[in-house]
Protein backbone atom coordinates (compact mmCIF):
# COMPACT_ATOMS: atom_id res chain seq x y z
CA UNK A 1 0.00 0.00 0.00
CA UNK A 2 3.27 2.40 -0.87
CA UNK A 3 1.07 4.49 -3.48
CA UNK A 4 -1.84 5.03 -0.45
CA UNK A 5 -2.70 8.97 -0.45
CA UNK A 6 -2.01 9.90 3.52
CA UNK A 7 -3.00 13.19 3.20
CA UNK A 8 -6.36 13.76 5.51
CA UNK A 9 -8.56 15.65 7.11
CA UNK A 10 -8.83 15.91 10.86
CA UNK A 11 -10.35 18.17 13.67
CA UNK A 12 -7.89 20.04 15.53
CA UNK A 13 -8.07 22.23 18.32
CA UNK A 14 -5.67 25.60 18.35
CA UNK A 15 -6.40 26.13 21.97
CA UNK A 16 -8.54 24.96 24.70
CA UNK A 17 -12.58 26.08 25.09
CA UNK A 18 -15.94 25.68 23.97
CA UNK A 19 -17.31 23.60 21.31
CA UNK A 20 -16.58 26.71 18.58
CA UNK A 21 -13.14 26.32 18.88
CA UNK A 22 -12.85 22.85 16.84
CA UNK A 23 -11.73 23.48 12.81
CA UNK A 24 -10.78 21.48 10.23
CA UNK A 25 -7.24 21.31 9.32
CA UNK A 26 -5.02 18.36 6.65
CA UNK A 27 -1.67 16.37 7.94
CA UNK A 28 0.09 13.82 6.69
CA UNK A 29 -0.13 10.20 8.77
CA UNK A 30 2.39 8.40 9.06
CA UNK A 31 2.99 4.73 7.99
CA UNK A 32 1.58 2.03 10.97
CA UNK A 33 4.25 1.43 13.27
CA UNK A 34 5.09 -2.69 14.29
CA UNK A 35 2.15 -4.03 15.06
CA UNK A 36 -0.48 -1.32 13.96
CA UNK A 37 -2.54 -1.08 10.73
CA UNK A 38 -4.32 2.16 9.52
CA UNK A 39 -7.93 2.95 8.96
CA UNK A 40 -9.82 4.71 6.82
CA UNK A 41 -12.05 6.42 9.08
CA UNK A 42 -15.75 5.85 7.61
CA UNK A 43 -17.61 6.84 10.95
CA UNK A 44 -16.09 8.00 14.64
CA UNK A 45 -17.86 7.66 18.01
CA UNK A 46 -17.70 11.10 20.35
CA UNK A 47 -17.37 10.25 23.87
CA UNK A 48 -16.89 12.00 27.47
CA UNK A 49 -13.23 12.35 27.06
CA UNK A 50 -13.10 13.76 23.66
CA UNK A 51 -15.14 16.74 26.18
CA UNK A 52 -12.16 17.13 28.33
CA UNK A 53 -9.63 16.77 25.58
CA UNK A 54 -11.18 19.92 24.24
CA UNK A 55 -11.07 21.93 27.23
CA UNK A 56 -7.31 21.08 27.94
CA UNK A 57 -8.53 18.99 31.20
CA UNK A 58 -7.41 15.83 29.78
CA UNK A 59 -4.42 16.15 27.15
CA UNK A 60 -3.25 12.60 25.53
CA UNK A 61 -0.73 10.33 26.98
CA UNK A 62 2.91 11.06 25.96
CA UNK A 63 3.27 9.15 22.02
CA UNK A 64 -0.33 9.41 21.59
CA UNK A 65 -2.39 11.50 18.91
CA UNK A 66 -3.01 14.98 19.45
CA UNK A 67 -6.56 14.30 17.78
CA UNK A 68 -9.71 13.68 19.28
CA UNK A 69 -11.18 10.65 18.78
CA UNK A 70 -10.92 7.62 20.87
CA UNK A 71 -13.64 4.91 18.74
CA UNK A 72 -13.91 4.23 14.64
CA UNK A 73 -15.35 2.31 12.04
CA UNK A 74 -13.90 1.66 9.11
CA UNK A 75 -11.78 -0.18 6.66
CA UNK A 76 -8.23 -1.45 6.66
CA UNK A 77 -5.92 0.12 4.05
CA UNK A 78 -2.27 -0.32 4.86
CA UNK A 79 -0.64 -2.89 7.75
CA UNK A 80 2.39 -2.47 9.62
CA UNK A 81 5.53 -5.14 10.52
CA UNK A 82 3.83 -8.48 11.93
CA UNK A 83 0.20 -7.95 11.19
CA UNK A 84 -1.18 -11.13 10.73
CA UNK A 85 -4.62 -11.02 12.01
CA UNK A 86 -6.00 -8.58 9.57
CA UNK A 87 -5.52 -7.77 5.87
CA UNK A 88 -6.19 -4.81 3.36
CA UNK A 89 -9.82 -4.61 2.98
CA UNK A 90 -10.91 -5.47 5.99
CA UNK A 91 -13.93 -3.85 7.60
CA UNK A 92 -13.27 -3.22 11.82
CA UNK A 93 -14.39 -0.80 14.80
CA UNK A 94 -11.37 0.01 16.49
CA UNK A 95 -10.13 1.41 20.02
CA UNK A 96 -7.39 4.28 19.32
CA UNK A 97 -5.15 6.34 20.79
CA UNK A 98 -6.29 9.24 19.62
CA UNK A 99 -6.90 10.59 16.07
CA UNK A 100 -10.08 9.56 15.49
CA UNK A 101 -11.52 12.57 14.65
CA UNK A 102 -10.10 12.26 11.35
CA UNK A 103 -10.10 10.38 7.80
CA UNK A 104 -7.42 8.26 8.44
CA UNK A 105 -6.07 7.00 11.67
CA UNK A 106 -3.43 4.49 12.65
CA UNK A 107 -4.51 2.20 15.81
CA UNK A 108 -2.96 -1.29 17.51
CA UNK A 109 -4.09 -4.36 15.19
CA UNK A 110 -5.05 -6.11 18.62
CA UNK A 111 -7.24 -3.27 19.34
CA UNK A 112 -9.47 -3.90 16.17
CA UNK A 113 -12.34 -5.90 16.14
CA UNK A 114 -14.97 -7.42 13.43
CA UNK A 115 -17.60 -5.51 12.29
CA UNK A 116 -20.80 -6.68 14.30
CA UNK A 117 -23.05 -8.67 11.99
CA UNK A 118 -25.43 -6.65 10.59
CA UNK A 119 -23.71 -3.36 11.99
CA UNK A 120 -23.42 -0.09 9.26
CA UNK A 121 -20.10 1.57 10.06
CA UNK A 122 -22.05 3.76 12.46
CA UNK A 123 -23.74 1.32 14.62
CA UNK A 124 -20.31 0.09 15.12
CA UNK A 125 -18.14 3.24 15.59
CA UNK A 126 -20.64 3.80 18.24
CA UNK A 127 -19.11 0.38 20.54
CA UNK A 128 -15.21 0.69 21.01
CA UNK A 129 -14.57 3.05 23.60
CA UNK A 130 -17.41 2.29 26.02
CA UNK A 131 -17.11 -1.51 25.40
CA UNK A 132 -13.64 -1.67 25.99
CA UNK A 133 -14.52 0.74 29.47
CA UNK A 134 -17.21 -1.56 30.51
CA UNK A 135 -15.32 -4.87 30.70
CA UNK A 136 -12.28 -3.56 31.50
CA UNK A 137 -13.93 -2.09 34.46
CA UNK A 138 -17.03 -3.79 35.51
CA UNK A 139 -15.79 -7.21 34.40
CA UNK A 140 -11.84 -7.35 34.66
CA UNK A 141 -11.45 -5.33 37.29
CA UNK A 142 -14.82 -5.48 39.77
CA UNK A 143 -15.05 -9.38 38.23
CA UNK A 144 -19.02 -8.84 37.77
CA UNK A 145 -20.59 -12.70 37.84
CA UNK A 146 -23.93 -14.11 36.89
CA UNK A 147 -25.93 -14.11 39.75
CA UNK A 148 -24.73 -10.81 41.05
CA UNK A 149 -26.37 -7.78 41.27
CA UNK A 150 -24.70 -4.28 40.13
CA UNK A 151 -25.59 -0.39 40.36
CA UNK A 152 -25.14 1.15 37.64
CA UNK A 153 -25.07 4.89 37.89
CA UNK A 154 -25.76 7.24 34.86
CA UNK A 155 -27.39 4.58 33.04
CA UNK A 156 -28.90 6.46 30.12
CA UNK A 157 -25.50 7.84 29.08
CA UNK A 158 -23.16 5.59 26.69
CA UNK A 159 -21.28 3.74 29.13
CA UNK A 160 -24.42 3.27 31.25
CA UNK A 161 -26.23 2.07 28.33
CA UNK A 162 -23.46 -0.83 27.24
CA UNK A 163 -23.22 -1.62 31.34
CA UNK A 164 -26.28 -2.02 31.47
CA UNK A 165 -27.07 -4.46 28.45
CA UNK A 166 -23.51 -6.23 28.63
CA UNK A 167 -24.57 -7.08 32.63
CA UNK A 168 -28.04 -7.85 32.37
CA UNK A 169 -27.05 -10.42 29.27
CA UNK A 170 -24.82 -12.24 31.03
CA UNK A 171 -26.49 -12.72 34.03
CA UNK A 172 -26.35 -9.78 36.57
CA UNK A 173 -29.34 -8.36 38.27
CA UNK A 174 -29.13 -4.35 37.28
CA UNK A 175 -30.16 -1.53 38.77
CA UNK A 176 -29.32 1.79 37.18
CA UNK A 177 -29.81 5.73 38.26
CA UNK A 178 -30.52 8.59 36.10
CA UNK A 179 -31.82 12.38 36.49
CA UNK A 180 -35.10 12.03 35.02
CA UNK A 181 -38.25 10.13 34.24
CA UNK A 182 -37.47 9.43 30.61
CA UNK A 183 -34.06 8.30 31.52
CA UNK A 184 -34.93 6.18 33.78
CA UNK A 185 -37.54 4.53 31.67
CA UNK A 186 -34.88 4.07 28.81
CA UNK A 187 -33.06 2.53 30.93
CA UNK A 188 -35.85 -0.07 31.99
CA UNK A 189 -36.12 -0.39 28.19
CA UNK A 190 -31.90 -1.76 28.08
CA UNK A 191 -32.09 -4.16 30.62
CA UNK A 192 -31.99 -2.54 34.54
CA UNK A 193 -34.96 -4.42 36.55
CA UNK A 194 -35.19 -1.06 38.21
CA UNK A 195 -33.83 2.97 37.64
CA UNK A 196 -33.98 5.54 40.54
CA UNK A 197 -33.67 9.12 39.54
CA UNK A 198 -31.32 10.37 41.39
CA UNK A 199 -32.89 14.10 41.17
CA UNK A 200 -36.21 13.14 42.73
CA UNK A 201 -35.09 10.82 45.75
CA UNK A 202 -31.72 9.02 47.23
CA UNK A 203 -30.69 5.75 45.67
CA UNK A 204 -30.05 4.30 49.19
CA UNK A 205 -33.30 3.02 50.65
CA UNK A 206 -34.72 1.55 47.19
CA UNK A 207 -31.27 -0.46 46.33
CA UNK A 208 -31.24 -1.47 50.05
CA UNK A 209 -35.15 -2.42 49.82
CA UNK A 210 -34.46 -4.65 46.03
CA UNK A 211 -31.86 -6.15 48.00
CA UNK A 212 -33.76 -7.13 51.16
CA UNK A 213 -30.87 -4.83 52.95
CA UNK A 214 -27.93 -6.85 51.76
CA UNK A 215 -26.89 -4.04 48.88
CA UNK A 216 -25.29 -4.61 45.83
CA UNK A 217 -21.95 -6.64 44.81
CA UNK A 218 -20.83 -4.29 42.52
CA UNK A 219 -20.70 -0.42 41.93
CA UNK A 220 -20.38 1.25 38.52
CA UNK A 221 -19.80 4.78 39.78
CA UNK A 222 -19.33 7.81 36.98
CA UNK A 223 -20.16 10.47 39.58
CA UNK A 224 -17.61 10.63 42.22
CA UNK A 225 -18.18 13.64 44.30
CA UNK A 226 -21.07 13.29 47.07
CA UNK A 227 -21.86 10.03 45.50
CA UNK A 228 -19.19 8.11 47.17
CA UNK A 229 -20.48 7.74 50.25
CA UNK A 230 -23.71 6.83 49.15
CA UNK A 231 -22.34 4.15 47.49
CA UNK A 232 -20.84 2.75 50.54
CA UNK A 233 -24.24 2.70 51.81
CA UNK A 234 -25.58 0.73 49.42
CA UNK A 235 -23.27 -1.72 48.48
CA UNK A 236 -23.00 -5.24 50.11
CA UNK A 237 -20.15 -6.83 52.64
CA UNK A 238 -17.44 -7.04 50.35
CA UNK A 239 -18.43 -5.48 47.26
CA UNK A 240 -16.07 -3.92 44.98
CA UNK A 241 -16.80 -0.11 43.34
CA UNK A 242 -15.33 1.03 40.37
CA UNK A 243 -15.06 4.55 39.04
CA UNK A 244 -14.90 5.40 35.82
CA UNK A 245 -15.42 9.51 35.61
CA UNK A 246 -16.23 12.13 38.13
CA UNK A 247 -19.04 14.11 36.93
CA UNK A 248 -19.97 14.96 40.55
CA UNK A 249 -16.27 16.04 41.09
CA UNK A 250 -12.87 14.88 41.46
CA UNK A 251 -13.03 14.55 45.78
CA UNK A 252 -14.80 13.00 47.90
CA UNK A 253 -15.01 12.88 52.16
CA UNK A 254 -14.85 9.35 52.68
CA UNK A 255 -16.16 6.76 55.08
CA UNK A 256 -13.22 5.17 55.67
CA UNK A 257 -14.60 2.58 58.55
CA UNK A 258 -17.29 1.73 55.83
CA UNK A 259 -15.14 0.77 53.64
CA UNK A 260 -13.05 -1.56 56.21
CA UNK A 261 -16.18 -2.44 57.99
CA UNK A 262 -17.95 -3.87 54.79
CA UNK A 263 -14.63 -4.95 53.31
CA UNK A 264 -15.01 -2.92 50.23
CA UNK A 265 -12.68 -2.92 47.24
CA UNK A 266 -12.69 0.25 45.73
CA UNK A 267 -11.26 0.20 42.42
CA UNK A 268 -10.91 2.28 38.65
CA UNK A 269 -9.15 3.19 36.12
CA UNK A 270 -8.90 5.32 32.81
CA UNK A 271 -8.39 3.75 29.53
CA UNK A 272 -6.61 5.58 27.00
CA UNK A 273 -3.01 5.40 29.39
CA UNK A 274 -3.49 1.74 29.67
CA UNK A 275 -0.50 -0.41 27.85
CA UNK A 276 -1.34 -2.20 24.24
CA UNK A 277 -1.28 -5.59 26.40
CA UNK A 278 -4.05 -4.36 28.86
CA UNK A 279 -6.29 -3.03 26.13
CA UNK A 280 -5.24 -6.10 23.85
CA UNK A 281 -6.92 -8.54 26.33
CA UNK A 282 -9.92 -6.15 26.79
CA UNK A 283 -10.28 -7.06 23.02
CA UNK A 284 -9.57 -10.63 23.67
CA UNK A 285 -12.58 -10.84 26.50
CA UNK A 286 -15.44 -8.65 24.28
CA UNK A 287 -14.72 -10.67 21.10
CA UNK A 288 -15.14 -14.02 23.18
CA UNK A 289 -18.17 -13.06 25.32
CA UNK A 290 -19.91 -10.09 23.98
CA UNK A 291 -19.51 -10.49 20.35
CA UNK A 292 -21.35 -13.19 19.74
CA UNK A 293 -23.85 -11.17 21.76
CA UNK A 294 -23.69 -8.60 19.37
CA UNK A 295 -23.59 -10.75 16.29
CA UNK A 296 -27.04 -12.29 17.45
CA UNK A 297 -28.85 -9.25 18.11
CA UNK A 298 -29.29 -9.72 21.91
CA UNK A 299 -27.06 -6.88 22.62
CA UNK A 300 -28.20 -3.62 20.74
CA UNK A 301 -26.69 -0.10 21.65
CA UNK A 302 -28.72 2.63 20.55
CA UNK A 303 -27.74 5.59 18.70
CA UNK A 304 -29.38 8.84 19.90
CA UNK A 305 -27.64 11.06 17.42
CA UNK A 306 -25.85 11.22 13.91
CA UNK A 307 -23.74 14.19 12.63
CA UNK A 308 -21.79 14.59 9.54
CA UNK A 309 -18.07 15.28 10.05
CA UNK A 310 -18.92 18.76 9.57
CA UNK A 311 -20.90 18.90 12.79
CA UNK A 312 -19.01 17.98 15.25
CA UNK A 313 -19.63 21.12 16.82
CA UNK A 314 -22.80 20.35 17.36
CA UNK A 315 -22.12 16.97 18.27
CA UNK A 316 -19.83 18.13 21.26
CA UNK A 317 -22.35 20.95 22.44
CA UNK A 318 -25.42 17.85 22.10
CA UNK A 319 -22.78 15.72 24.57
CA UNK A 320 -22.68 18.30 26.87
CA UNK A 321 -26.01 19.09 27.19
CA UNK A 322 -26.57 15.33 28.88
CA UNK A 323 -29.83 15.71 27.19
CA UNK A 324 -28.78 12.48 24.48
CA UNK A 325 -29.62 8.66 25.47
CA UNK A 326 -27.16 6.36 23.71
CA UNK A 327 -24.57 7.24 21.61
CA UNK A 328 -23.45 9.98 19.74
CA UNK A 329 -21.54 9.52 16.46
CA UNK A 330 -19.49 11.55 13.27
CA UNK A 331 -20.92 9.78 10.00
CA UNK A 332 -17.28 10.63 7.59
CA UNK A 333 -19.36 9.29 4.44
CA UNK A 334 -22.34 11.94 5.12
Amino acid sequence: MSTLNRDFTHVVVEQPGEPSVMTMTQSTLAMPAEGQVTISVYAAGVNGPDIKQRTGAYPPPVGASPIMGLEVAGEIVSIGKGVTQWQVGDKVCALVPGGGYAQLVNTYAAHCLPIPTGYSYVQAAALPETFFTVWGNVFIRAGLKAGETVLIHGGSGGIGTTAIQMASRLGAKVFATSGSAEKCQYCLEQGASMAINYNEESFVEPILAATQGVGVNVIMDIAGGDFINENLKAIATDGRMVSVAMQRGPQANVDIFRIMAKRVVWTGSTLRPQSVANKAQIAQGLAQQIWPLLNSGDINIPIDSIFPFSQVVQAHELMESGKHKGKIVLDLLA
